[in-house]
């Protein structure tokens, strides 16, 4: 009997749910019904509107270049350093950090439709194939022109790139002969560390580039020299250093500081407080130590001023620093692209975050970085930017929430950056004059062992009379508004031709010993 009443019971609901299922199957065929309405109450707004736009959009939508704008821009309003990394910049971001990369070891300049080489990496596959400074490319692998037409830099480098052990072939112009060179593709390295010398008997001088894989091991091989030539005093240039791998700045300041320290610590709502502290015994715990900082000077040159500061450990020396506290993680996307997301900021172990501020946006956040380069070229200190107070274990005062502010402030020396100097660089007179002037005197340069060496040797050379009758009548008569400061502009060529000879160390060790801001920095 009670069978028989739910039987009875059941039927018109077994009936009402068939004539609903028809009717769903009738609407949902017809176009106007969409299985992602019954999921839209759980999606974010920004997912619903890229549903729409994809099913209802007039027009046909380019899903890389839109989806590229609305993630940049949605990422914008979280922090200035959140970052989307489309699938076909990644491998050329990610080789920021490595130590080499892969192609034939060449520096080239465009002038004109002529593409010249203007430095070739010592011991990479270019210097053992013979390739030289001067030298005009003219065709890639027979069938690629590179001279002789307008071709951008960046499909140059393209074309000289490759994977390790695959071959190109450059057709070149040698001074009117044309010579004919295979070259095998290979890792080329490209060390972290610019250069390092005595700067006198007593004081030795690091500049570091960058942050990236294997700098820790680049700075001990450069460390250990100097420390054998009677180094009392180290200098570290983090100048226009912009960060990298906090890793190796961490293992840089273990060297650097004694004892059982802490050296920064990192911390996020979604990411637990990470503490990294100096465990091993350094190389260099008790000698002097003077930090060169600037504007540029970002991210893990800032931790490690930041801890060096903090331990009374360092003098940090020039003008405020970038000011960049906010760490950053690389996740893999389906697309092949990555997603570089801020998800923890970091702390000097006195508790700075140096971070800038940022609540008005990534565009106001760049701007006020422009005003203050102008401001220090200018020499005006910016004092008002110092953020809360802390003070370290001597009782000296440090500041957070605006970048590391040094214990001693110099202006630099930002004569270049004034606009009365672009007419070095209009039309690439500068660097055409200093490869023109370097292929002439190649036979002199070799003769050289060291930079000092080239400074004591070059001094009678008229370096900006040369320049004055290398350019033509236009330039000429732009070239007399710089007389007044022909000194520095001779200087600057000086550095540049050491740059061509000896690389970095070369132009380095030359402008150092030419700058007269430089002794400012020193101890």
């Amino acid at each position: 009997m009670q069978d028989n009443n739910n039987l009875n019971w059941g039927k018109p609901l077994f009936y009402a749910f068939l004539i609903l299922l028809g009717i769903f199957i009738g609407v949902f065929f017809k176009g106007n019904f969409n299985l992602g309405a019954l999921t839209q109450k759980n999606q974010q707004p920004i997912q619903e509107m890229i549903d729409l736009v994809q099913s209802k959009y007039v027009d046909t939508v380019s899903n890389d270049s839109a989806g590229i704008k609305l993630a940049n821009y949605y990422l914008d309003q979280l922090d200035p350093h959140s970052v989307y990394i489309p699938p076909a910049d990644l491998n050329e971001v990610n080789e920021q950090l490595l130590p080499n990369y892969k192609g034939i070891g060449i520096e080239f300049q465009q002038y004109r439709d002529s593409v010249f080489v203007a430095y070739v990496i010592k011991d990479g596959p270019a210097d053992k194939a013979g390739l030289q400074i001067g030298d005009i490319l003219l065709n890639a692998d027979d069938s690629i022109q590179l001279s002789g037409k307008k071709i951008g830099a960046e499909d140059i480098k393209r074309k000289l790139k490759g994977p390790s052990n695959s071959k190109v072939k450059l057709v070149v112009n040698r001074s009117g002969e044309m010579k004919s060179f295979v070259i095998a593709r290979d890792n080329v390295p490209m060390s972290p560390v610019d250069a390092a010398y005595m700067i006198d008997t007593v004081i030795g001088y690091i500049r570091i580039n960058k942050f990236a894989d294997r700098t820790y091991e680049a700075f001990m091989q450069a460390l250990d020299p100097l420390i054998q030539k009677g180094m009392k005093s180290l200098v570290i240039d983090l100048r226009g250093n912009g960060g990298g791998l906090l890793s190796e700045a961490v293992a840089i300041a273990d060297e650097l500081l004694s004892g059982n320290k802490l050296i920064v610590y990192t911390q996020g709502v979604h990411s637990p407080r990470v503490d990294y502290y100096s465990k091993r015994e350094g190389l260099f715990e008790q000698g002097g130590l003077t930090i060169l900082i600037d504007e540029t000077s970002a991210s893990a040159s800032e931790v490690l001023a930041g801890a060096l500061q903090d331990w009374d450990r360092a003098t940090i020396v020039g003008r405020r620093s970038f000011g960049k506290g906010l760490v950053q993680q690389q996740f893999k996307l389906s697309n092949g692209g990555a997603l570089r997301l801020t998800t923890s900021k970091y702390y000097t172990p006195l508790g700075r975050n140096i971070q800038r501020p940022y609540s008005k946006g990534k565009e106001v956040y760049e701007h006020d970085f422009m005003v203050r380069l102008h401001e220090d070229a200018m020499g005006i200190q910016d004092s008002s930017f110092k953020g809360a107070t802390f003070k370290t274990p001597k009782g000296h005062l440090v500041y957070g929430g605006g970048g590391i502010y040094p214990d001693k402030w110099v202006n630099g020396n930002a004569i270049l950056m004034d606009t009365s100097f672009k007419v070095l660089w209009e039309e690439g007179l500068m660097n055409d004059f200093i490869l023109h002037w370097y292929v002439q005197n190649r036979t002199m340069m070799n003769t050289f062992k060291n930079p000092n060496a080239f400074l004591n040797q070059t001094a009678s050379i008229n370096f900006w009379a040369a320049l004055v009758n290398y350019a033509g009548p236009k330039q000429q008569l732009k070239l007399k508004s710089l007389e007044k400061n022909k000194l520095l502009v001779q200087n600057q060529i000086l550095a540049l031709v050491a740059r061509t000879h000896w690389y970095k160390q070369g132009y380095i060790e030359v402008q150092n010993a030419l700058d007269p801001s430089f002794k400012q920095l020193l101890p």
